[in-house]
């Protein structure tokens, strides 16, 4: 009997919703910015991250800066920014980055890193000189930095509150049950005990997390959480849709409706948080500054020419 090979049907990717749709990176300010960070050695996560919403963030003069170099120490399974082993801590690093800053004009910037498992306490120090810089070379700019975890390291985390950022956030990323997948190398409970001592050792710091969904989580599951970070205290708590970067990162399992979205912010928005912000497009420096003041605690800026 003759034997018929039949080719497995490839399923077609299905299309990205109206709402998901972002402007493309054009413009003046956007080269402009390339160039800077070019020309200072810098990396932004926005790029790295492949943020969807770069055109409209560099088109405004915003700009997440990613500093400890571009190669990550973990492998989470959402995130595109590369994986490896990274160059030697650079501590002259923060100097350009409130140069940028400065240049920029920026009246909120947002400082994060890569992960740096083998070396904590100096991947600490490096964000601490950082917001000092800032404050030197760019007076009256609000920093806000997302930091890693530092392994737990409370020492670390004190290192980097001392230097009163306006804003400390750590990202949740997601729910506990998905934590091994979406997360390599980082536990639920050290995020949330991260959160928590934000409050106990510097009380009057604003302090900020994210989930992302789509992932393969419920909608009990993400309340859970958001139940569970708000017993915390955490002020400012930023909820957005996961698109995969490649076929090489986990799959998304559905696209939230933005009717989804308000849902969860109303719910968040009983449980005691102070900000909100729950869109298909928002990542956690999304309209970073306006979710800072709207908290009530931390001063509105002036533009600055």
């Amino acid at each position: 009997m003759d034997l018929v090979q039949i080719a497995p049907l490839r399923a077609a990717p299905a299309p990205k919703p109206e709402w998901l749709k972002a402007r493309a990176p054009v413009g003046e300010n956007f080269h402009d910015l390339k160039r800077l960070a070019r020309s200072l050695g810098l990396h932004t996560v926005c790029e790295s991250a492949q943020c969807p919403n770069i055109g409209e963030c560099w088109h405004h003069k915003t700009a997440t800066f990613m500093m400890l170099g571009n190669l990550c120490t973990r492998r989470c399974g959402f995130c595109a920014v590369p994986k490896g082993r990274p160059e030697p801590i650079d501590f002259d690093e923060p100097r350009r980055v409130a140069e940028a800053v400065a240049a920029l004009g920026l009246q909120h910037a947002v400082i994060t890193s890569v992960n740096r498992d083998d070396d904590n306490l100096g991947s600490a120090r490096v964000f601490a000189e950082t917001i000092r810089e800032v404050r030197r070379q760019a007076p009256g700019c609000q920093v806000e930095v997302l930091i890693p975890d530092f392994q737990g390291r409370e020492d670390a985390l004190r290192i980097v509150l001392e230097a009163r950022p306006e804003v400390l956030n750590h990202n949740t990323e997601t729910v506990p049950r998905l934590y091994r997948s979406v997360r390599s190398g980082a536990r639920y409970e050290r995020t949330l005990k991260l959160l928590e001592n934000v409050k106990k050792f510097a009380p009057g710091m604003v302090s900020k997390t994210g989930v992302m969904v789509g992932i393969g989580e419920s909608m009990d599951e993400l309340l859970e959480v958001f139940r569970d970070i708000a017993s915390v205290r955490v002020d400012i708590l930023t909820i957005g849709q996961y698109l995969r970067p490649s076929r090489d990162h986990l799959p998304m399992t559905r696209y939230y409706h933005p009717d989804e979205f308000r849902f969860m912010k109303e719910e968040a928005l009983k449980m005691g948080f102070r900000h909100v912000e729950s869109g298909p497009l928002v990542r956690s420096s999304y309209h970073a500054h306006e979710q800072a003041e709207s908290t009530g605690l931390v001063a509105p800026t002036t533009l600055r020419q």
